[in-house]
C-alpha cells in the first residue's frame, strides 16, 4: 500500500467527525455523572449515535473511505455503548445482568482481536448486524434513561419500549459477535496454511 492510497489518509471530514464523537464519550460521562446534567448527557448521547451514521455515510459518499476511519469508528461505538451501559449501571437505570452480558461481549471480542494480532491481522471490519445493533442500543438508551426518571403512563410505555429495543439491541451484539468469530476462524486458518503453500 502506497503513500498516495486514497484509504491513508487522515484529515477527512468522516474522521473530523468520528473524533468529535470520541471526545463526546468523556463529555457524556461528566455530565451524567459529575454534573449530574442528564438532559445534556442524553443529548450529547444522542448526537453521538446520529453521527455514527453520518460519518460512515459521507464517507462512502464523498469517497473519503479511510483506514484510520475504520478504526476510529468501531472504538468510538464501543465507548459510547460501554460508557453508557457503566454510568447507567451505576445510576440503577439498567440491570446488571444487562451490562455483564455486554461486558462479557466486549471481552470475548478484545480476545478475538488478540488472537489476530497475534497471526500478523489486524482487526475484521464492522459487519453491518453489529452496526445495527450498536444503533439500537444508542436509541434504547435515552428511552431506558426516560423511564428511569418519568411518571405514570409514559414512564411505563418508555420502560416497555426501552427493554425492548435493549435487549434486542443485545441479541443483535451477541449475533455480530459470532460472525465476527467465524470470520476469525477463517482468517487464522488461512495465516497457518499460507507458508505451507508459499515457496521452500
Amino acid at each position: 500500500m502506497t503513500q498516495t492510497d486514497p484509504r491513508m489518509r487522515i484529515l477527512t471530514i468522516p474522521n473530523a467527525i468520528s473524533f468529535l464523537r470520541l471526545l463526546g464519550v468523556p463529555l457524556f460521562l461528566y455530565l451524567f455523572l459529575g454534573a449530574r446534567e442528564w438532559g445534556w448527557a442524553v443529548a450529547v448521547l444522542a448526537i453521538g449515535g446520529t453521527t455514527d451514521w453520518i460519518d460512515g455515510y459521507l464517507a462512502r459518499r464523498l469517497g473519503q473511505v479511510s483506514r484510520l476511519g475504520e478504526l476510529m469508528d468501531p472504538v468510538a461505538d464501543r465507548l459510547y455503548i460501554l460508557a453508557t451501559v457503566v454510568a447507567f449501571t451505576v445510576e440503577s437505570v439498567v440491570t446488571w445482568q444487562f451490562t455483564a452480558a455486554l461486558l462479557a461481549r466486549e471481552l470475548l471480542l478484545s480476545v478475538i482481536v488478540l488472537v489476530l494480532r497475534r497471526y500478523g491481522q489486524p482487526p475484521l471490519p464492522v459487519h453491518y448486524v453489529g452496526k445495527t445493533a450498536t444503533f439500537i442500543l444508542l436509541f434504547a438508551f435515552p428511552v431506558l434513561l426516560l423511564a428511569a426518571t418519568a411518571h405514570g403512563s409514559v414512564a411505563a410505555v418508555a420502560h416497555a419500549l426501552g427493554w425492548a429495543m435493549g435487549w434486542w439491541g443485545l441479541v443483535l451484539y451477541w449475533v455480530a459477535a459470532g460472525l465476527y468469530i467465524v470470520q476469525a476462524r477463517s482468517v487464522v486458518r488461512g495465516s497457518r496454511s499460507a507458508p505451507a503453500g508459499g515457496p521452500a
